[in-house]
């Protein structure tokens, strides 16, 4: 009994530090009203976007000078690296337009 409990508080614990990182972010871009353009940011832009470093920001780079433009923010997902859920992180933090 005490381990589902405990299990359970370290679950509403977890949901409740996502929830808070999903509205830290979406302050964060209503705060500067601008948004990441994945199709003409250099290394130094992509990296000022959470989760991503110097690795990761060259692999998109790299992706986008092998394939070219990204048609929708989601196309990100198709860079080695960038799963769903560090999608859903970036989501509202970056466009193609």
């Amino acid at each position: 009994m005490r381990c589902k409990v405990t299990s359970l508080l370290v679950f509403v614990l977890v949901v409740l530090s996502l929830n808070q990182l999903a509205f830290a972010q979406a302050a964060a871009t209503k705060e500067t009203g601008k948004q990441v353009n994945i199709n003409t940011a250099g290394q130094s832009e992509l990296e000022s976007l959470p989760g991503i470093g110097p690795s990761l920001a060259k692999k998109i780079l790299d992706f986008r000078q092998k394939n070219g433009q990204f048609k929708a923010p989601a196309d990100l997902m198709a860079v080695p690296g960038i799963g769903e859920k560090k999608f859903e992180q970036l989501k509202n933090l970056i466009t193609v337009k």
